[in-house]
């Protein structure tokens, strides 16, 4: 006889939660300990399990978190279990392009930026936050006016004529940075303190989901959002004094009149040493600037409703008179769950800013151009000998001081007293609604919309004019009005599921659509009767212009991703983007961006699991292809015409209408190739850390202008002919050398970047210039510079060499090809504006309640093109030199650097101007004590000091070696011509939570 002894059953339930987050965790397997009995908990991380009499406990595990075993107790019939994480380090959450990842699963070369690093030092906008903090990013402070532009490149610059700027997502609505060196970034109008972090998409694989706008990298910005809990309120004010980092060293009085005699030889000054030092004219217009900033933020929420709103208010004073930012700013970021499957939420930033500039960094060559285009050209070049101010205090025209010896150079005070404001109104808005359909498988549908207003006003004064310069034309006035609207809507699905306990997928598809348009008019008045009205009353003016223009565009989007993982140790991720845009021809209105990547934790594998020391191990690789739409404007593929020369016909003035540019049917978007490699290594429990890529980007399709027959009755078409290449080297490494009371750790990273233009027009020409000293030239990188050499000074009329205008005391430069001819054929390239290589450095240590940070970042082997040494070192009268025109040769003082003085010419250009513009700057220093566990409404109060830009050590003998005259240019880069100096500031600054 057998016998059967029946098992008491009993049902068990309970819940799954992350240990740090609270957050319920679907997919977590629970199985009785030595059985095959298991089941999973669902998407709101609940479960249902049977067991019977004997069992005696239960295994839960999940990728990613350490399994955990719970005793069964025979009368308890609720488990309620929290899962802690393997590795907090490996496990962190990275934003990618729409959604999100653990670390451990990136495959493309992602870099991260958190909140505290972003604003450790005061910075308008998110940019110069990044500034040498991520390896492959180079960003330049092209000017250091308030609010002014910033140019960001990464992996190198991937266009010639297009914008190689990158594609910035915030909170998933998209925009772009571009302008002039006098311009205001669009970046500056969002509030760094309202970031919460920025992920910065390197790679094809990882950015080649934004398609047709990915090739110059994305910048993912994510903002603070509302947190379930007690409300939290944050206080932070700081407030500091800007000052000029450095004076150029001038000619004082005494030394420019002597020199003013020696070039007119008329003994205008007849006693120079009695002058003195003379007016300071850098002095005057420099200031010790204020920098001001309170914000305001209040974050928390239930398990329904979560809410963060913050209130800013920014004033930052210009080191040069009468320039100045403000904004003022306000973020609201909701989140609301409807139910367990449905949840909205919104995104709102808006902000109002004013900018009061003035010009600096002056394009032109030309000597005169420089002292009447830019306040530091002005400054630079004002005879110490003449007054600023008249006696009743108003700006002293110089054409009324010496008799008019001096029309020819400008009062700088004159750009101070005009009025060049820009009003930005802007609002950011994101709203969103996500659906959960079945488990694992989410809808999610968002609107967004950029919508931005800029109004410019511009007066020019009658007051700064010389006396006998007012005419009835005098006085210049304009308004102008832009106004810009993005409207993008996403649907994304995304389906996640785990296929046994090794497999894991997710799927996502998407379809975008995106218009843009924009908007101006403008209306110019030159002729006032008097200063009175400014700006504000242009129909009193004797002439009046006026134009508008609009345009729009659209962009429809189709793309699909899978991610695939097999035990948290091989990865591979799939993406194919379809883009159409309304910008290209009729042929190429489409454009496909496929990406494939794939990674090996080679940290998982049996003859390394057991290695202690090896924390995680990951070998990636990545190739794609992106694309730049940004790279040309509406319109450009289309036959066009514009209003031209009017024409008189039967006593009546008309104007005519003509053709602009040739169709071009076959016009698209530059395409980027790109193959990277990486290597992620962390050691000792993630105590220290390495990421290293390799990449090798190739840039075809590029826009570019080739010349076309005359007969075809245009000079010269777009389209797309040149192709470029940027290969490289990254490196970045992070340490915590130690974690107790007291805590010190260590960032830094590298950059070596190649740059090479491969072709220019399909072979047709092999070089181009672009400038007088700089040149495309295939083979070459973009921007290098094509000069004659200096070889010192003629110092007798035997070393003068045909070809240009020699004299005993003038600059000479060498024959290279050795014809006894100085032309063209001798001028070589003689610099290259394209660093070497690029650094940064960061340390933070802390002690108890006090905290010390530092931050350095650099650039080795990059020349600058100092334009303003042609001006300024060219002793021809009328203007102040630089000091070392002291030394200039003479009969008697045989120099061979600086040319004796002569009326007129200019000095030829050669790489006299070229110098080294390496630097190490120290960016940063902060120190900040920290009141913890107050009791009260109070809980820490921080108080901090901060000084920036405190030193920079560099060969350069410019205002400042990280400048660009031509801003964002692409071709023109590494060029000085004066430009608005970036400040050193101190500053001291409270936070105050409760």
């Amino acid at each position: 006889m057998g016998t059967v002894l029946a098992q008491k059953k009993r049902t068990i339930t309970g819940s799954v939660t992350d240990e740090i987050s609270g957050a319920n965790l679907p997919g977590v397997t629970i199985s009785v300990t030595g059985k095959q009995v298991r089941t999973k908990t669902d998407v709101e991380g609940k479960y249902r399990l049977d067991v019977e009499q004997g069992d005696q406990s239960l295994l839960f595990s999940l990728i990613g978190y350490e399994t955990l075993t719970i005793p069964l107790k025979s009368d308890q019939l609720v488990f309620k279990v929290q899962l802690k994480e393997k590795n907090e380090v490996l496990n962190e959450v990275v934003v990618v392009g729409y959604g999100t990842q653990r670390k451990i699963e990136t495959t493309g070369s992602i870099a991260s930026v958190k909140a505290d690093e972003l604003t450790q030092m005061p910075v308008v906008n998110v940019a110069q936050g990044l500034q040498s903090r991520v390896s492959g990013v180079q960003i330049n402070q092209n000017s250091g006016s308030p609010g002014g532009n910033v140019s960001v490149r990464i992996r190198g610059t991937n266009s010639i004529n297009g914008n190689s700027e990158p594609l910035y997502i915030v909170d998933g609505i998209q925009i772009s940075n571009s302008g002039g060196i006098n311009d205001v970034s669009p970046l500056s109008t969002i509030n760094p303190n309202d970031i919460e972090s920025v992920e910065v998409l390197k790679d094809a694989s990882a950015s080649a989901i934004y398609g047709a706008r990915a090739a110059n990298g994305v910048v993912l910005i994510t903002t603070k959002r509302g947190k379930e809990g007690a409300t939290r309120i944050a206080l932070e004010s700081y407030y500091g004094i800007q000052k000029v980092g450095k004076k150029l060293d001038l000619l004082n009085a005494a030394e420019f009149a002597t020199l003013e005699n020696e070039v007119f030889k008329d003994n205008y000054y007849p006693d120079p040493a009695s002058l003195g030092e003379g007016v300071d004219w850098q002095d005057l217009i420099f200031q010790s600037a204020p920098i001001n900033n309170q914000q305001l933020a209040i974050n928390g929420g239930n398990d329904k409703t979560q809410l963060s709103l913050s209130l800013n208010y920014f004033k930052q004073d210009g080191i040069i008179v009468n320039s100045d930012f403000t904004r003022y700013s306000y973020r609201l970021n909701v989140d609301h769950k409807i139910s367990d499957r449905f949840k909205i939420g919104t995104s709102i930033l808006g902000s109002y800013s004013t900018n009061n500039g003035v010009n600096a960094g002056a394009e032109t060559l030309d000597g005169g151009g420089v002292v009447t285009g830019s306040v530091l050209g002005a400054a630079v070049g004002a005879p110490p000998v003449l007054q600023a101010y008249r006696p009743d205090g108003s700006v002293f025209p110089f054409g009324e001081q010496g008799n008019g010896r001096y029309r020819e150079v400008v009062n700088p005070l004159n750009f101070t007293e005009i009025l060049q404001r820009n009003n930005i109104k802007r609002t950011l808005i994101n709203l969103f609604g996500e659906y959960t359909i079945l488990p694992g498988l989410v809808y999610r549908a968002s609107f967004n919309s950029d919508i931005e207003n800029r109004l410019y006003d511009n007066y020019s004064p009658l007051s700064i004019l010389n006396a006998a310069d007012v005419n009835e034309n005098s006085g210049s006035a304009s308004k102008e009005n832009r106004d810009y609207l993005n409207l993008l809507h996403e649907s994304l699905l995304t389906y996640t599921t785990k296929i046994g306990e090794d497999h894991s997928l997710k799927f996502t598809g998407l379809f975008a659509t995106q218009t843009e348009s924009y908007k101006m008019n403008r209306i110019s008045a030159t002729g006032f009767p008097n200063d009175a009205t400014v700006n504000e009353a242009l129909q009193l003016a004797l002439n009046q212009t006026v134009s508008s223009e609009k345009t729009s565009q659209r962009l429809d989007s189709y793309m699909g991703r899978i991610n695939y993982g097999f035990r948290d140790k091989y990865f591979l991720d799939v993406t194919a983007r379809v883009d159409g845009s309304s910008k290209f021809g009729a042929n190429n209105k489409y454009g496909f961006f496929p990406a494939v990547s794939g990674a090996w934790r080679i940290s998982e594998e049996p003859f390394l699991k057991d290695v202690q020391a090896i924390s995680d191990l990951k070998l990636r690789a990545s190739y794609g292809i992106s694309g730049n739409a940004g790279g040309i404007i509406p319109y450009q593929s289309l036959a066009t015409v514009a209003a031209n020369s009017g024409y008189n016909i039967g006593n009546t003035w008309l104007t005519a209408i003509g053709p602009t540019g040739i169709a071009n049917p076959d016009l698209r978007w530059e395409k980027s190739k790109q193959l990277d490699i990486g290597l992620d290594v962390s050691l000792f429990n993630n105590r220290l850390s390495f990421v290293a890529d390799y990449y090798h980007k190739r840039t075809d399709d590029l826009l570019y202008v080739q010349a076309l027959p005359l007969s075809s009755g245009y000079a010269t078409m777009i389209g797309n002919f040149a192709s470029l290449e940027n290969k490289g080297v990254e490196i970045a490494a992070n340490a915590t050398i130690f974690d107790g009371d007291f805590k010190w750790s260590v960032a830094a990273n590298m950059t070596i970047n190649r740059n090479k233009v491969l072709d220019l027009d399909g072979g047709v020409t092999n070089e181009r210039f672009i400038t007088n000293y700089t040149l495309l030239k295939v083979g070459e990188p973009l921007g290098v510079f094509k000069t004659y050499v200096f070889d010192g000074i003629n110092q007798s009329v035997d070393e003068i060499v045909p070809g240009y205008d020699g004299r005993v005391g003038g600059h000479k430069v060498k024959d290279i090809n050795n014809d006894g001819i100085i032309n063209s054929n001798d001028q070589i390239i003689t610099g290259n504006p394209n660093p070497k290589f690029i650094y940064g450095f960061s340390t933070n240590l802390s002690y108890k309640n006090f905290d010390l940070s530092m931050f350095l970042s650099g650039t080795q082997g990059n020349d600058i093109y100092n334009i303003s040494r042609l001006s300024f070192e060219n002793p021809i009268g009328q203007r102040n030199l630089f000091k070392g025109v002291v030394n200039r040769w003479t009969p008697e003082n045989h120099s061979n650097q600086y040319s004796s003085p002569f009326v007129g010419g200019r000095l030829p250009i050669s790489d006299y101007s070229m110098e080294d513009g390496s630097y190490l700057r120290l960016r940063n220093v902060t120190l900040g004590y920290r009141l913890s566990g107050l009791k009260g409404v109070l809980s820490d109060v921080r108080f901090y000091v901060s000084g920036n830009n405190l030193f920079t050590i560099t060969d350069y003998s410019g205002y400042d070696p990280e400048v660009n005259t031509f801003a964002g240019s692409n071709k023109e880069i590494g060029v000085d011509n004066l430009v608005y100096p970036q400040a050193r500031s101190f500053i001291a600054g409270i936070q105050v939570n409760f």
